[in-house]
């Protein structure tokens, strides 16, 4: 079976879970077309995002002139289904807060993803996110490509529910994946509950590389005062609440130290709050790193620390205890279902610096025996749950390429 998977930017250094679902279903004896909106021009620090790269047809790349030539061969070729396709862009672009121009530039790309995905044989389409990447695939089905289905991740989807169309987008699709129940919950507010059964709960997960490494067995260091947080510098992250937080102990003349892996908006920000609090001995901020470098990262930290605001369910955390380190996260969105207080790491509120300041105290004077031993519960729990070759069969199974229990 031949499937088509699009992104609105692929592949990017935070995608790593995509890339590990599209192995997996390559491994299940799939064959996988790769297709992106538009190229991301930002750098890929792991060679195998730049390999992912080169395998990526860019929709946008045809140009206007291409784009042009698509829908006018579309409009005289299948005018029934380019005008029903018409209709159902300037329904959903009336109700969203891009407008009809950006949906009228959709439906452009539409039609040229049509046709490559005819040319390709690609007999489903899976989308990744429940923003433009599914519009263009639902608008392309209404023009007559194959069925499809999408993943939403949160939090950017739950946030605009009704502005991005997500209830027609559910109701047109094959299957809705939703990468925890509460992601599930989320999309079930905004369609009928005769499409509840549509949405399906497939988890991000983990490859071999972590699930069998060696190193899960090792305790952290004693001696580390190291914690790492990984994710890009946006304001739903939570960033200034962890720099806060940091002050905090240091004030109180804790020992500590945190890399901060990732880049964004708000680096400058973060660097000017850094300086203003004077924490540049103890903050360090590394970019993007490669996944062999996030993977040292995290095994020379006590912990790795998540203070975001807004959440899907982030992969950073399973990779954190498929490694055998506890993790400090908040109590949002799904994380709760991979993270349990008191065993494989520390949950707190989102927005209260009082209760991360105290989660990593606790963590600094930790045991490394306690620590090692709510790694290694947290392992458990990623092996059982998050295993991407698992997952992905299970995605394949939606697709209908193969026959297991869901």
């Amino acid at each position: 079976m031949t499937v088509a998977y699009l992104v609105n930017q692929y592949p990017q250094t935070s995608q790593s879970f995509i890339r590990r679902e599209i192995a997996g279903l390559e491994a299940a004896g799939l064959v996988v077309e790769r297709f992106s909106l538009r190229r991301w021009d930002g750098k890929l620090a792991d060679p195998a995002d730049e390999a992912e790269r080169n395998r990526t047809r860019v929709v946008l790349g045809v140009g206007a002139l291409g784009l042009a030539r698509a829908v006018f061969r579309e409009m005289f070729t299948r005018p029934g289904r380019f005008f029903r396709a018409l209709g159902l862009t300037i329904e959903v672009g009336n109700r969203s807060d891009r407008g009809l121009l950006r949906h009228f530039a959709y439906l452009a790309e539409a039609c040229v993803l049509r046709k490559w995905l005819a040319e390709c044989g690609a007999e489903h389409l899976h989308a990744h996110f429940g923003t433009n990447s599914a519009t263009v695939a639902m608008l392309c089905r209404e023009l007559g490509g194959p069925s499809y289905s999408f993943t939403a991740h949160g939090p950017e989807e739950f946030d605009a529910l009704e502005g991005l169309s997500l209830g027609a987008k559910i109701e047109r699709a094959k299957f809705v994946v939703a990468i925890s129940s509460f992601g599930r919950a989320q999309l079930c507010r905004c369609c009928s509950p005769q499409s509840w059964g549509k949405i399906r709960v497939v988890r991000c997960g983990v490859d071999s590389s972590f699930l069998n490494s060696s190193e899960a067995i090792s305790p952290p260091a004693n001696e580390s005062r190291q914690f790492v947080c990984v994710g890009r510098l946006e304001s739903q992250k939570g960033h200034l609440q962890l720099l806060e937080a940091v002050a905090g102990l240091v004030a109180e003349g804790v020992a500590v130290k945190v890399t901060l892996v990732g880049d964004g908006s708000m680096r400058a920000v973060i660097e000017e709050r850094i300086r203003e609090l004077r924490l540049e001995n103890n903050i360090q901020l590394a970019g993007w790193l490669s996944g062999a470098q996030v993977r040292q990262e995290i095994l020379a930290s006590r912990a790795l620390v998540l203070a975001s605001f807004a959440e899907g369910l982030p992969v950073v955390l399973m990779e954190a205890l498929a490694l055998g380190r506890p993790v400090i996260a908040t109590w949002v969105a799904g994380i709760p279902e991979l993270v349990e207080p008191g065993k494989s790491g520390w949950l707190v509120p989102a927005g209260e610096g009082a209760g991360l300041k105290a989660a990593m105290r606790e963590a600094l004077e930790a045991d490394v025996s306690k620590l090692g031993a709510m790694g290694a519960e947290g392992r458990k729990r990623v092996i059982e749950n998050h295993d991407s070759a698992v997952e992905a069969r299970k995605l394949a199974a939606l697709f209908g390429a193969c026959d297991i229990s869901l």
